[in-house]
């Protein structure tokens, strides 16, 4: 079935960028049979694709700018996303408060209507209404709330779904290579030659008949830093930032707050003792990579939050923040919150120009869709796009367990392996699934687990991550393959660097 290249070093599809979008393309071009290489500048999954609110969600929000086709195309993929890695896209609850000087009733009662019925949900609850002094969800709140909505979407590890496309890309032929630049792209009337740097400033040129341009908030800088391309295309970097504080309430359901400036917020359970609070939405320029989330965004969720919560939540409160710019495709929309969060994908080709497809917007919900919309557009220029799409369905590494069946694979993991601690189990199949066995294979006890870096990081899975999962610095494994940054401290994390620079070549990503 493999398309094989004609002639070495000529791949049939090359991608830049190694977030989401470019990973998803990747992993169906190359299960159609195409030869694909696919660059990232940095570690996989380290812009925007793991900067979001860790949602599978249709947006609900998005009904008000009437994007239906949107609305409904990620409501239909919440359940198809679960299927695929159910030990990272998980069902959440979503509880929100009727604000009675906001949105009224009959509005969000009508909005969640053509939630519930746009999509095709089967397994998902529906909607409910809550009497908040009765249910437990009203009482971390302000006794001024009476009555919510509950309803349904999903929760997803975003930065891991990156990272295992990524490899099923590979298992299926690809090429993946992270900390590699693209420094220049040469059109020819056939193919491209694509000209990259790794990291230590080692030089080569690879040549690919299609170049798909999926840089996310580098997109315009590769139209015309690299390729050179005279485009009148536009993107909008729009800068999203969150914030985390200590736990605010004990249940495991979240909140979508009404804003008077018309936006909402989350509050999110996160990491089992934490809160997640997010998103903000403003205009950014600036270099992407530099994108913070600044004093006034980190007051603007602290006051969001604490207009509902009983507990206020102050500056001090906040453990962590992080903040990421989205590419949405420039609309001409006056307010950053209302631009479309729909992709689009331009195709600049022509009889003795070889293809090349450019991706802006999207978001983690659509990326399946996303990937096989943008085959769909290579048609005529990539056969292996002809070939039938294949990703629905087809499960990602460490998925190959029941939508239901999370609690029953930590509970044979720890048959397995009595040793473990229920918490360290339960974390280990929540991130890799049925390939924590893997991790574990072998060890009868925990000193076979090799060295603690911290919380309970193992030297074992370290060089699982380095070896399966191009990890090559502590950023890499505590903020991106987990959220263990969190919980180990600044030596710690030095350490665990150390360690990792120190044996990199050793355990190089396969």
């Amino acid at each position: 079935m493999s398309l094989r290249r004609e002639q070495p070093g000529l791949f049939d599809l090359a991608v830049i960028g190694g977030g989401i979008n470019g990973c998803g393309i990747a992993r169906d071009a190359a299960g159609r049979g195409a030869s694909v290489v696919l660059f990232e500048q940095n570690d996989l999954g380290s812009g925007t694709s793991s900067a979001s609110t860790k949602l599978i969600h249709g947006g609900l929000r998005y009904l008000e700018h009437h994007e239906f086709r949107l609305v409904r195309e990620s409501l239909m993929e919440r359940e198809v996303l679960w299927g695929m890695a159910p030990h990272i896209v998980w069902p959440l609850r979503f509880v929100l408060p009727h604000h009675a000087g906001l949105r009224p009733a009959w509005l969000l009662r009508l909005g969640l209507f053509l939630y519930d019925h746009l999509g095709g949900r089967r397994r998902l609850p529906g909607t409910r209404t809550l009497d908040l002094a009765r249910d437990p969800a009203g009482a971390p709140l302000k006794p001024g709330f009476g009555r919510a909505f509950e309803y349904s979407d999903c929760w997803v590890e975003d930065s891991r779904l990156v990272v295992l496309n990524a490899r099923d890309a590979a298992a299926r032929g690809a090429v993946v290579r992270p900390r590699t630049r693209v420094v220049g792209a040469t059109r020819l009337a056939d193919r491209w030659e694509v000209a990259v740097e790794e990291a230590g400033g080692r030089r080569e040129t690879v040549q690919a008949r299609v170049l798909v341009n999926a840089a996310g908030p580098w997109v315009a800088d590769v139209l015309t830093g690299v390729v050179r391309a005279n485009t009148a295309e536009g993107v909008r970097l729009v800068q999203g930032s969150h914030i985390v504080v200590r736990r605010l309430f004990a249940h495991d359901r979240a909140y979508i707050f009404q804003n008077a400036d018309g936006r909402i917020v989350f509050a999110i359970p996160y990491e089992r003792d934490f809160t997640l609070i997010g998103t903000t939405d403003r205009d950014y320029r600036g270099d992407p990579a530099a994108v913070s989330a600044s004093e006034e965004e980190i007051a603007y969720l602290c006051a969001a939050a604490s207009e509902y919560f009983r507990e206020q939540i102050r500056r001090e409160d906040v453990v962590w923040t992080y903040s990421g710019v989205r590419p949405l495709y420039d609309d001409g929309a006056t307010k950053a919150q209302e631009a479309t969060r729909d992709y689009v994908l331009t195709l600049d080709a022509g009889p003795e120009r070889a293809a090349l497809l450019s991706v802006f917007g999207g978001k983690i919900t659509t990326y399946r869709r996303l990937a096989e919309a943008a085959l769909e557009r290579l048609r005529d220029h990539l056969p292996a796009a002809r070939r039938p799409a294949w990703t629905r369905g087809a499960g990602l590494p460490g998925g190959d367990f029941p939508v239901t069946g999370y609690d029953d694979l930590v509970a044979q993991v720890r048959r397995e392996h009595p040793y473990l601690a229920p918490a360290h189990a339960a974390r280990l199949v929540r991130a890799y699934g049925t390939d924590a066995r893997e991790i574990l294979q072998g060890a009868r006890t925990a000193a076979d687990l090799g060295r603690v870096f911290g919380a309970d990081l193992t030297e074992r899975e370290v060089r699982y991550l380095m070896r399966r999962e191009w990890a090559m610095r502590a950023d890499d494994v505590l903020w991106r393959r987990t959220k263990l940054g969190l919980r180990l401290d600044p030596a710690e994390a030095a350490a665990l660097d150390a360690f990792m620079r120190g044996g990199a070549a050793a355990s190089s990503a396969a």
